[in-house]
């Protein structure tokens, strides 16, 4: 990824320099809205909301953190003696995880993951990262690779958002459209600017629980239990289904 279009990675490395910084989300039907800012992304473990920390109990074994950025969660797990590797498609947010402290990261996007059997013990996609899977198509199978590359009692913990909980008349519209375009609602087609930078367009994916359990179905995969937030969003721990169970 060029610079010129490293949006996310321009954000997070002026906040690493001092600086102020959020980032614009522009959606393509012309909405835009902005983020509380890129302090989150370096946000201490006391500072998390409840169901992030209580999530963190569930991490066993060898890490793979998908959508590290700033590496507030890798960082947390190593600290606590875990092996983790963080990977993230933005060259400027991998270069601040290892000026953080993170000793295993590599510029990848969730699309080309690909790594040996038994690799991996827990994969986390926390801070809504569940919307890097893009759409149903891709979400199953990238959770087929997950289910050969992770070991037989593997987990995943990753956190979405349920878009049906809003009242916001622009999203409940966006909603519309999709449907009307064979898109599930949720799944957002957007770009993230920041200063002058403006990252490409890119898909997106928001589900509800029950639409989240629809994608894991012929998977390999299963929800084991929900951590809810009190909010829109929410945390699902996610188990290998049993071996009888057939990965289509």
């Amino acid at each position: 990824m060029k610079p010129s279009k490293d949006a996310y990675g321009q954000e997070i490395f002026a906040y690493l320099r001092g600086e102020d910084s959020f980032e614009i989300i522009e959606r393509d039907d012309g909405y835009f809205d902005s983020s509380s800012g890129a302090k989150v992304y370096f946000s201490d473990h006391d500072d998390w909301p409840e169901h992030e920390k209580k999530a963190m109990e569930f991490v066993r074994g060898r890490v793979l953190e998908i959508g590290c950025v700033a590496g507030r969660h890798s960082l947390y797990l190593q600290k606590r003696g875990f092996e983790v590797l963080g990977i993230d498609n933005s060259p400027l947010a991998a270069k601040v995880c290892k000026l953080r402290g993170m000793r295993k990261v590599k510029v990848m996007p969730v699309a080309k993951v690909n790594f040996k059997p038994n690799s991996f013990d827990t994969i986390i996609m926390l801070g809504n990262n569940f919307g890097l899977f893009a759409s149903p198509r891709k979400g199953r199978f990238l959770l087929r690779k997950f289910h050969k590359m992770t070991s037989d009692n593997a987990m995943i913990i990753a956190e979405s958002n349920d878009p049906c909980k809003t009242e916001n008349p622009a999203h409940l519209e966006y909603h519309e459209l999709n449907r009307k375009r064979g898109r599930m609602p949720g799944q957002l087609r957007i770009r993230i600017r920041f200063g002058k930078f403006a990252g490409d367009w890119f898909d997106y994916l928001m589900v509800s629980k029950p639409e989240m359990e629809g994608i894991l179905e012929g998977t390999g995969w299963r929800v084991r239990e929900f951590l809810d937030s009190g909010k829109s969003s929410y945390i699902a721990i996610i188990e290998k289904a049993s071996p009888k169970t057939p990965v289509r």
